[in-house]
């Protein structure tokens, strides 16, 4: 990422060099392998996207120019190099949807930025649609039945075959053919943005703009409306999406200049809820059960709870037994249980202690409890920030060396690992009611890989499992009786 950064320099002083950059920080990344930084300048920020991928990097330029032509609330981009492998647009700053809702609940602000949403939407979508080349798409044209079949089947492969339930295969086949038939016949179709959700769409002022949409395509309008409305995290009540779906339909009949048959409009979109909840649990199996990612596993129980609620009180308008019948064994109680993980209240009497410490020093610390075992983690073939001057008198809990860590080094990497195989023993412990695991984490001196490491790991745990954590920084302590 170093040379990635200085890059970052380069392109930014080609359209600004009378702004001085005061930082440069790494974001955290999500479910893509797109790398994104806040750049911060004396007079605001920017936000700097790392992309490989180049064609997806074009796709996300020529979108952008398209749909900003017709006022869609979307980010300038002020710069990108030869490459097309880095570019830097507007900063809307760090406040989604799905943040306001989290602190504001379901507030009729909440509900007018939604109303905001869907009317952009719309916009987008139909306006958006006329002299738009899908030729620039990332992978298909169009969510026709070949991509509607192949999400169901992403939720078959990544998800319900690993829950290991029964099914006849070519029954279920056949009703997979018949709903995707059914859906890639809908007569509303414009640009679809894909992965239209909360966390997609910022808050500023009080007005909404969108970001990633790089993987649109034309499909049914019906499907971005679900994927907004019935987001799990989201948890909207049934009030509000009928109202929103609602006022939705009112926003594109105001644009085609026609009425909408609603009736089957409604139909089709139950339907394309349908493929938007599998399809998410497609990924958050692929992206929790493979790749063993704690914030997508956690995010299952509440995905299937969603999916659950929608089987018993919606219809899409076509019988599919044998796929109904498996989507009932997927939605039983015993399955979601599986997947709500462990945690620790009040009465839990596991306490986990954290450990940093100097291999060069004082060595691994002693566990003088009566299990002993637990983990010790080597931190050296992390690169060390206490070979540079700048860093030499602070520690891992200071943010220069956290940016050094999380940005020009593979610790985030290193500690996902770690979490995966941690995670396990603390899950048994807990169901087992063992009183006592001991961590720790050891780098040369003990100042700034090991603290930065079991720092993380401590905030890691106690929101996950809200279980008791001690952590003890070794040598810090030491330092600090000395008066260091």
């Amino acid at each position: 990422m170093e040379l990635v950064i200085e890059q970052l320099r380069e392109l930014y002083s080609s359209f600004n060099n009378s702004d001085e950059i005061t930082d440069i920080v790494r974001l955290p990344q999500s479910g893509g392998d797109r790398v994104y930084f806040r750049i911060f300048t004396g007079k605001g920020s920017y936000i700097a996207t790392f992309n490989s991928n180049i064609k997806e990097t074009e796709t996300f330029l020529r979108f952008t120019e398209h749909f900003k032509n017709i006022n869609c609330p979307l980010p300038s981009i002020y710069a990108v190099n030869s490459e097309k492998t880095l570019y830097i647009q507007e900063d809307f700053g760090n406040e989604s949807l799905l943040n306001k809702i989290e602190h504001e609940g379901l507030s009729e602000n909440v509900f007018n930025l939604y109303k905001k949403s869907l009317k952009a939407l719309a916009n987008m979508q139909m306006s958006g649609d006329i002299g738009l080349d899908y030729n620039w798409c990332i992978t298909s044209k169009e969510f026709g039945k070949q991509a509607i079949l192949s999400d169901l089947l992403y939720f078959k492969y990544y998800f319900l075959d690993t829950l290991k339930i029964p099914y006849d295969k070519e029954r279920l086949i056949d009703d997979f053919e018949q709903l995707s038939t059914y859906l890639s016949q809908a007569s509303n179709k414009g640009f679809m943005f894909r992965d239209f959700q909360s966390r997609n769409i910022m808050v500023r002022d009080n007005e909404v703009y969108f970001i990633d949409y790089q993987g649109g395509m034309k499909g049914a309008v019906q499907y971005d409306v679900a994927s907004l409305l019935w987001q799990a995290k989201a948890e909207l009540t049934d009030e509000w999406k009928n109202k929103l779906l609602s006022y939705y339909i009112d926003c594109l009949e105001e644009i085609i200049k026609r009425p909408i048959q609603r009736g089957l409009f409604i139909n089709r979109y139950h339907g394309y809820v349908l493929i938007r909840l599998l399809q998410v649990l497609g990924a958050y199996g692929f992206r929790g059960i493979f790749e063993r990612k704690a914030h997508f596993l956690t995010s299952i129980p509440l995905a299937l709870n969603n999916l659950k609620w929608f089987l018993t009180n919606k219809k899409i308008g076509l019988e599919l037994p044998e796929f109904e019948r498996v989507l009932a064994l997927v939605v039983a109680d015993d399955i979601i249980t599986k997947f709500v993980p462990i945690h620790a209240d009040a009465s839990t009497p596991l306490i986990v202690k954290v450990n940093s410490f100097s291999y060069k020093i004082g060595g691994i610390p002693p566990d003088s409890t009566s299990n002993g075992g637990g983990f010790v983690f080597d931190c050296r073939g992390i690169l060390n920030p206490g070979r540079f001057d700048e860093y030499k008198a602070i520690t891992g809990r200071n943010k220069p060396v956290i940016d050094f860590l999380e940005q020009r080094t593979k610790m985030p990497e290193f500690l996902n690992s770690i979490y995966n195989v941690v995670d396990i023993a603390v899950e048994n412990y807990i169901g087992r009611k063992f009183e006592s695991l001991m961590i720790s984490f050891g780098c040369t001196g003990g100042c700034h890989r090991s603290v930065y490491a079991a720092e993380q790991l401590t905030r890691h745990l106690r929101n996950k499992y809200g279980v008791k954590v001690e952590l003890h920084h070794i040598e810090q302590h030491i330092k600090e009786k000395r008066g260091f």
